[in-house]
């Protein structure tokens, strides 16, 4: 069984978060694991609840509806975020810039992706999935 795209890059952060936390918990001050910890469990949140939120626009907009409510979805995904770092900053909690490192698990995702199907595409001469 093939897994969808959302699955792969999903399951590739939460293995990236998990493995900065780890090695971070060995070698950094506990706010830098903190800190990474929160941008991972974010990163992870944001990825879903945009997956979902996107996905129901989409069928929203396709059966006629007015797609304002997802919007106002989408905009709160950013409000909660920012009130999670405010506050884990404001109480002292956090590194900040461990936070956005922590965010970017997002990125090794989609290179870790990229990287699959260029395998599949070049050696194993396959069409991407």
């Amino acid at each position: 069984m093939q897994d969808s795209i959302h699955t792969r890059v999903f399951r590739t952060m939460a293995l990236t978060t998990a493995f900065t936390v780890a090695v971070s918990a060995f070698v950094a001050p506990w706010r830098v694991t903190t800190g990474l910890l929160v941008g991972g469990l974010l990163a992870l949140f944001s990825h879903n609840w945009l997956k979902n939120s996107a996905a129901a626009a989409i069928q929203l907009s396709a059966a006629g509806g007015q797609p304002q409510l997802r919007l106002a979805q989408f905009v709160l995904r950013y409000v909660v975020i920012g009130a999670v770092i405010f506050s884990a900053y404001t109480l002292n909690l956090i590194s900040l810039p461990f936070v956005f490192v922590g965010l970017s698990s997002f990125v090794v995702a989609i290179f870790a992706e990229a990287l699959r199907e260029f395998y599949f595409a070049i050696i194993e001469r396959e069409e991407t999935s």
